[in-house]
Formats: C-alpha cells, sequence, structure tokens
C-alpha cells in the first residue's frame, strides 16, 4: 500500500497541563493509505509542529509505499535527514514521532495485529503500573506498583521537610514493597540530591527523576554513585539514539526513559532499546502506560515491567483525547487485541 494523505492537527484541549501552557501539548497525527487504512499517532510539539507534519513531511511523503517495518524504518530516515538543518532534537523530532507512530498503527492494522506483534511479539501481559501525582490513598485502592510524586526546590530548607513529609506518606499507604520515586523537574542540584538520598534513606526511595538538566550529563554520571542505592532516571527530554549515546557514554542514568511520542517514536524507541541492552541498562519509558510507550513495553525484553500512567488527583480534571486505552486492572495493563495501537481520537476535540 502507498501513502495517500498526512495531516496533523492540535485538539480542542479544556485541560492542558500548567507547565505546557495552551498551545505545546500533544497533537494528533493521521495517516491515510490508498488501501483505506488510516493509521493514528500522538505526536509532541504542539501547535508549532504542525507545519513541520502537514508541510515539509506530507510533501516528502506523499505516494511512499507503507508494506513493512523496513518502510518506516527507511522514512523514517529520510525524514530525520531531511529535517536536520531545523531538527535532530526538540519539536522536529516531536512532530516525527507523532508521525512514526501513525505510520506502525496503520502497518499494524494492515497486517490484522496489534502493534506490539508488529514490532516483535507480546513478550509481557499483565504489565505493573505506577502512578504519578499526589494522590496515595487512590493509587493504593487501584493497586498499583507505586507513586511517584513531584517536588520542586525553591531555595528554602524547609523544602527538606516537605520530601520527607510527602515520602513518610506516601509509604505508610502505599505500603512496605511500593516503589516510591520523585520527580523534581530540574530543579534541584547535586548537593541537594545529594543531601535529600541521606533524609529519606529510611523510606527506600527507588529513584530521583530529572535532578539536572539534559546538559548536566558529566555531572549526572558522578551523581549516580554518589547517591546509590537510590537510582538516577531521566532521558524524556533526549532525542532520538544519538542522543542516549550521549547519556551513555556519561553514564547518566540509571533508568533511561524515553517518551515515544517526543523521542522518535517506536522505531527510536526500539533503536534506544537496542543501545540500552549494550549498557546493560533498563528503559522505563516516559507516560509509558499511554498506548505508544506500552506496546514498546510489551514487545521489548529491554523494556523493564512498569509503566507510568500520570493520574494525578482523584477527582482532577482531564480531556479525554484517545478512545480505547487499555484501563488498569489490578493495579495492571495489558494491550488490547485490537489491530494497530487499539485507539482512536475522540471527534468533539479534533
Amino acid at each position: 500500500m502507498h501513502i495517500k494523505d498526512i495531516t496533523a492537527c492540535y485538539p480542542n484541549y479544556q485541560s492542558v497541563p500548567a507547565s505546557w501552557r495552551t498551545h505545546l501539548w500533544q497533537i494528533v497525527v493521521r495517516v491515510e493509505t490508498d488501501a483505506g487504512i488510516i493509521g493514528y499517532g500522538c505526536g509532541g510539539g504542539g501547535k508549532a509542529s504542525l507545519p513541520i507534519i502537514n508541510g515539509h513531511f506530507k510533501e516528502l511523503l506523499i505516494a511512499e509505499s507503507l508494506d513493512s517495518v523496513d518502510d518506516i524504518t527507511r522514512i523514517w530516515d529520510k525524514l530525520y535527514f531531511e529535517s536536520i538543518p531545523y531538527g535532530r532534537k526538540g519539536i522536529a523530532m516531536m512532530a516525527l514521532s507523532g508521525l512514526d507512530l501513525a505510520l506502525w498503527d496503520a502497518l499494524a492494522k494492515a497486517y490484522q495485529m496489534p502493534t506490539a506483534q508488529l514490532i516483535g511479539g507480546v513478550r509481557k501481559e499483565n504489565i505493573n503500573v505506577y502512578a504519578t501525582g499526589p494522590d496515595s490513598d487512590w493509587y493504593a485502592e487501584l493497586g498499583v506498583a507505586g507513586q511517584k510524586m513531584t517536588h520542586r526546590w525553591n531555595d528554602d530548607t524547609t523544602d527538606y521537610e516537605s520530601a520527607v513529609i510527602q515520602a513518610k506518606n506516601a509509604r505508610s499507604i502505599m505500603g512496605r514493597d511500593a516503589l516510591i520515586m520523585f520527580d523534581v523537574y530540574m530543579s534541584w542540584d547535586a548537593q541537594v540530591a545529594l543531601n535529600m538520598a541521606h533524609r529519606l534513606q529510611e523510606f527506600n526511595v527507588y529513584w530521583f527523576e530529572d535532578v539536572l538538566t539534559p546538559d548536566d550529563l558529566d555531572e549526572l554520571g558522578e551523581l549516580t554513585t554518589q547517591i546509590h542505592p537510590v537510582l538516577l532516571a531521566g532521558g524524556e527530554h533526549e532525542f532520538g539514539v544519538a542522543g542516549f549515546r550521549d547519556i551513555a557514554r556519561s553514564n547518566a542514568f540509571d533508568v533511561w526513559q524515553p517518551d515515544i511520542t517526543w523521542c522518535g517514536g517506536i522505531t527510536a524507541g526500539l533503536r534506544i532499546c537496542e543501545l540500552a541492552r549494550q549498557h546493560g541498562v533498563d528503559v522505563i519509558p516516559h507516560r509509558g502506560g499511554e498506548p505508544w510507550g506500552l506496546h514498546l513495553i510489551a514487545a521489548s525484553d529491554q523494556c523493564a515491567d512498569l509503566a507510568e500512567l500520570v493520574l494525578g488527583p482523584r477527582d482532577s480534571d482531564s480531556d479525554q483525547l484517545w478512545a480505547g486505552a487499555p484501563e488498569l486492572v489490578d493495579g495492571k495493563l495489558s494491550i488490547r487485541e485490537e489491530y494497530g495501537f487499539g485507539v482512536s481520537p475522540n471527534p468533539a476535540m479534533l
């Protein structure tokens, strides 16, 4: 089959995360083939990524063949090369991610199988989930394997106390065996991380995430051994296998967290997983409980048996953009038997 049309749009969100303002959140990419098959993907970059897909990428791909995984790989390499003058990272790669996912969705539908099966087979079912947000009581009721909390450093010694309070509360509610993590979104420095590792020692924290910026890889590499046994996790702000080669050279993270809707899609995710295998590192995709990352987790031996769902508080508002996403059962997720990623966008939001 051949690519007949490509379109990308920015949904009519009502509840965009504050950190992404009103115009930088996820996009929907639609690929139509001459066989009547339509593939959907989710990408990043917000409104800024739309001209890249609807303009440059579309011009390059109309009438391209889409009959095999090799075709998707060839298309990915072509788009990456052609976008080098303005791409390689950031918005261009986020746009490429959404298009790549739409191609995987369309091809899996053509083969009448879930995308995970097309990737290499379903190796994991009933995947463990950790919840990101502040609502320990709810997460304990859901039966998930752990909780990741946000923490921001404001140059105040009380910030240490607030982290201790968070960890103590989560551990008491979630239980002794639950995974407890902190996402600090690049607000700590190395000394704060060292102090936190000491102050939180009794709570057996699993990892600290995004401690420094992606430009501080050498310092992160030094920190990994200093805060042990707490792990350092990161990589959601890195792009493509080239970016993760820099992470590998610096030994910057114990856990790699590519975001499949940002880092280059499934095609880039597979390359990152292969690099992680060579370096003996676990991959736990950022927001991996969403369909895009979940299919990679299910199909890849290099991905750990752990998926993130950003749930927030129990009664928080959220946009229902995708219909058909897997639902939690006893705190776990499994991919569905539907073809492709098994989801479709909500027409009311397009």
